[in-house]
């Protein structure tokens, strides 16, 4: 019996958990879904075959990458798009489809060997985008084991992304209706910082959004700042 981790912080991925162990079910998963239980002293008693990894945004340890196989799945064409909030910076840079790249983990951000790529559709929301990348994720789990895939060097120029903060969710000086609805939509996801904009202290978070022929609607939450 071989032991695996699902690493991941992200609820949605609970669901890529159980279809995991439904489908190899002479071996064991382990899920980690925090820092704290992330720790060498864990792991050393779970001693895992590999540890998968479909979102995690802390750092990783050369002292856990150094001995366990560590496989990243990063929502971009890699090298294209090393670094921070790969949905959002692809969107903004008009990208319509992806690849969910897998990789080693090594020292530098997302610049281990490539293990394969699947592409990927950026229509919809963030959560409906994080939904199919959870799918397309499971079957890349499932090749990587059944096939005991090789990675290969990443070839090319390599494109850096900068991770995104909150105040950059902030849309009111945005005046283009395709990009306001690209901002709420690639930001309307459980643990995003909705899009908004501050008015006289009062703060409006938009989700749900729809594009529609000369206008947008969407749902709005409004709190007081």
């Amino acid at each position: 019996m071989d032991r695996y981790v699902l690493l991941s912080e992200k609820e949605w991925h609970l669901g890529l958990f159980e279809k995991l162990k439904e489908n190899f079910p002479d071996d064991e998963w382990i899920l980690i879904q925090n820092k704290q239980d992330f720790k060498n002293e864990k792991l050393s008693f779970i001693k895992p075959k590999t540890i998968f990894i479909p979102h995690w945004s802390n750092f990783i340890p050369s002292h856990i990458f150094l001995n366990y196989k560590c496989i990243l799945f990063h929502m971009t064409d890699l090298p294209y798009g090393r670094g921070g909030s790969p949905l959002q910076n692809l969107i903004i840079n008009g990208h319509k489809q992806t690849k969910i790249t897998a990789i080693k983990v090594t020292d530098g951000i997302d610049e281990g060997p490539i293990y394969l790529k699947k592409k990927l559709d950026l229509s919809g929301s963030a959560k409906d985008i994080f939904s199919r990348s959870s799918n397309i994720i499971f079957q890349m789990i499932c090749m990587i084991i059944d096939e005991n895939i090789i990675p290969v060097p990443q070839k090319g120029e390599p494109t850096i992304f900068k991770r995104r903060n909150p105040k950059q969710s902030d849309i009111s000086k945005l005046d283009d209706l395709n990009i306001i609805y690209d901002y709420i939509r690639m930001l309307d996801c459980d643990g995003y910082p909705n899009a908004f904009i501050d008015l006289n202290g009062v703060r409006y978070e938009f989700s749900n959004v729809k594009n529609l022929k000369n206008s947008l609607e969407a749902n709005v939450r409004i709190i007081k700042n």
